[in-house]
């Protein structure tokens, strides 16, 4: 049965493969890919510092359901994930996503979003490293992993975790 994901980013600062990989995995699988942004238009992906390709957004988060998806994806970045957390209206959805018990995979420092929702408390995460204390302030439980699920949230570390982040979101699907 083909599956509706949901890839939440800002509109700029996004790490490329971040968003690319988990992307083609999804679709790869038969299942559909949608992005969603604050803003409507074109976000500007990024490999590392440098200027990568852009995409198009499908959905503002404002105009999306959590009942239309079955699973959220979280890319990182640095100023993604930060810029995403200042968002009040992608704070929510993030946070109604964990709520509804649906798949909610978060990578590197896509985790911020995840402590700004409030939805950490108890939860074993992994993170890019210097979000660990961010995690702990928030009650989680920060571990060096290469993929850690618990509940509904899938965490991985970097872009080298992406092939076990995305076999693991693959296999929350079903």
């Amino acid at each position: 049965m083909t599956k509706r994901i949901a890839f939440l980013t800002a509109s700029k600062g996004i790490e490329a493969v971040e968003l690319t990989d988990p992307w083609d995995a999804v679709t790869g699988a038969g299942h559909t890919a949608e992005l969603l942004s604050p803003e409507s238009g074109e976000v500007q992906l990024f490999n590392h510092l440098d200027k990568a390709e852009t995409r198009t957004v499908d959905t503002t988060v404002a105009d999306a359901s959590v009942d239309d998806y079955d699973a959220l994806v979280l890319p990182g970045g640095v100023a993604n994930p930060d810029a995403l957390r200042m968002d009040e209206k992608s704070v929510a959805f993030i946070k109604a996503f964990v709520d509804s018990g649906k798949p909610v995979a978060a990578i590197c420092h896509a985790p911020w979003t995840l402590v700004e929702a409030g939805v950490l408390s108890g939860k074993r995460v992994t993170s890019w490293p210097s979000l660990q204390t961010d995690i702990r302030n928030a009650g989680g439980d920060w571990v060096d992993e290469e993929v850690v699920e618990d509940g509904n949230l899938i965490t991985s570390r970097n872009p080298d975790d992406l092939p076990a982040f995305s076999k693991a979101l693959l296999s929350a699907l079903g």
